[in-house]
């Protein structure tokens, strides 16, 4: 009797979520990253025995029709763009796995960020398509690039939980700072700044939405003034080796 009771629950649960339509909190994949990633990477090893959950959730956001997608509010939509394209850079590792290098590994000559991996409103995109096209050439947020994780020790660490768009601005807001504090790819000082190579890479971005990269930086900075620092800006080396967890 308990069992059939608690069988007919589960059902109305279920059936209430999917009468909501997409979880626009993201738990599946928050469900996966807050297991598998730690501060020092993701635990693919781990990771490759949920591989299954993280298609599911792959599906689920290539189910969501561009319509629907359109109605949504802005924060929403960044959100599932963001999630999207770091949930498919770990079902791409997971394909190859184990390997050293995501850049130089996967995707043969044209490397992993240009074949069409992605499957979203009904396409294939690649990667990239996804984000210079969908992110960068319709959201004005630099910040995206401390969010975005190419599976790479050089880039911004992968956060440990799904971005969700009523906390998005505050997330990466967090990702900004917690990257700006890894000494290893950023120093700044009154006399020297040395920055990670993405701060080259997508330097409109931040000119875009600051002026230059120096008053992009400066709240971050507070002590400092960087906008009248005369301190030629230097790029530290990126590091293309797998960001698996040590």
């Amino acid at each position: 009797m308990k069992a059939t009771m608690m069988t007919a629950a589960l059902s109305l649960i279920f059936g209430a979520a999917s009468l909501l339509g997409f979880d626009q909190k993201h738990r599946a994949l928050s469900a996966l990253l807050q297991d598998e990633v730690v501060t020092s990477g993701v635990k693919y090893s781990s990771l490759k025995t949920r591989h299954g959950a993280l298609q599911n959730y792959l599906q689920e956001l290539a189910a969501v029709k561009e319509a629907e997608f359109k109605t949504w509010a802005v924060g929403d939509r960044l959100a599932f763009l963001i999630n999207l394209y770091n949930a498919t850079t770990l079902d791409q590792v997971l394909q190859h796995y184990p390997i050293q290098s995501f850049k130089s590994e996967v995707g043969g000559k044209e490397g992993p960020w240009k074949i069409p991996v992605v499957q979203v409103f009904g396409k294939s995109l690649s990667l990239d398509e996804l984000e210079h096209r969908l992110i960068r050439g319709q959201f004005n947020e630099p910040r995206i690039h401390f969010a975005l994780n190419c599976a790479s020790e050089g880039c911004p660490p992968l956060r440990s939980e799904a971005y969700r768009g009523e906390d998005l601005s505050r997330q990466l807001g967090e990702q900004t700072v917690l990257f700006l504090s890894n000494a290893r790819a950023n120093v700044v000082t009154k006399d020297r700044i040395v920055l990670s190579p993405i701060f080259d890479w997508f330097r409109e971005d931040f000119v875009k939405r600051s002026g230059s990269v120096k008053a992009f930086l400066n709240p971050y900075y507070k002590n400092l003034d960087l906008t009248k620092s005369g301190a030629k800006i230097t790029y530290s080396e990126y590091g293309w080796g797998l960001n698996e967890a040590k």
